[in-house]
């Protein structure tokens, strides 16, 4: 894999869950990270810029910072994203505004800073974050997986208009067990069993992300842009296949909790990334 000594790796959301696995994988790289959220860590993963990722003025400020002390970035990963779970018909529109203020228009801003501190030769990368919620539909995720669903449409469109200097990607993690999602599910062992109902059998780490992360900046990634990889382990088990198992007297049951519980993790998975 590239080392990534001598580069600059931005990373939003970088101080825990998905974002500072992230941030970890990039620094054992070789790469100077610079992690950028609204909360500083009692342990920051390299150079820690305080930020509101939903506010162009913020993300502004914060890579003037990037800018002065490093001169450059070669990577940005857009990690930081979430939006409260709710059904559709009531859901507030304060909350659904910070949604895409964070997880569409944040992205954008950051992309628009790092642009002019990349190398003109090209070779620098951007890899945001999505989520399978936008992708298919789920119960209390409307809001949330129309906003991964924008910034899928925006990673398009980034890669076509930036290439050759940027490659943009998107990853789509499924569920992953984060301390947030863990709490979500009622604690380790309600979070397992939603992982043995996966066709993998167990949840993504956030390690799982990072690694999808760091191969889409990397060198070995050089013709990919414009692509988004899914990290879901196979996705949900299909509910034909679950109802098979169980005249199977397999553990149809089994799969069929976790299949009722993942189908709401889309908003809380992506708070975890915040």
């Amino acid at each position: 894999m590239t080392s990534f000594t001598g580069r600059v790796a931005v990373v939003t959301g970088g101080t825990r869950g998905i974002g500072r696995a992230v941030a970890e994988r990039f620094e054992a790289a070789g790469a100077t990270v610079v992690t950028l959220a609204r909360t500083e860590p009692r342990q920051a993963v390299g150079r820690f810029i305080a930020a509101d990722l939903g506010s162009r003025g913020a993300v502004e400020a914060a890579f003037q910072v990037v800018a002065d002390e490093f001169g450059r970035v070669d990577v940005l990963v857009n990690n930081a994203g979430g939006a409260r779970p709710g059904a559709a018909l009531d859901y507030p529109e304060a909350a659904a505004r910070a949604a895409f203020d964070l997880n569409v228009l944040g992205v954008l801003y950051a992309a628009q800073c790092m642009h002019p501190l990349t190398p003109v030769h090209g070779g620098a990368s951007i890899v945001n974050v999505g989520s399978v919620a936008g992708t298919r539909p789920s119960p209390g995720t409307a809001v949330y997986g129309a906003a991964k669903a924008a910034l899928a449409a925006l990673t398009k469109s980034l890669a076509l208009e930036w290439a050759p200097r940027v490659r943009v990607n998107c990853v789509l993690p499924g569920p992953v067990l984060t301390e947030s999602l863990t709490a979500y599910y009622g604690g380790p062992e309600a979070a397992a069993l939603v992982g043995r109902g996966l066709p993998m059998g167990r949840m993504a780490e956030p390690g799982d992300i990072a690694n999808a992360c760091l191969f889409l900046a990397s060198d070995e990634a050089a013709q990919i842009s414009g692509a988004e990889l899914l990290v879901h382990g196979a996705g949900e088990a299909p509910r034909f296949t679950r109802a098979g198992q169980q005249a199977d007297g397999g553990a149809g049951e089994v799969g069929g909790a976790a299949g009722g519980g993942v189908g709401g993790f889309g908003g809380v998975g992506g708070a975890a990334a915040e």
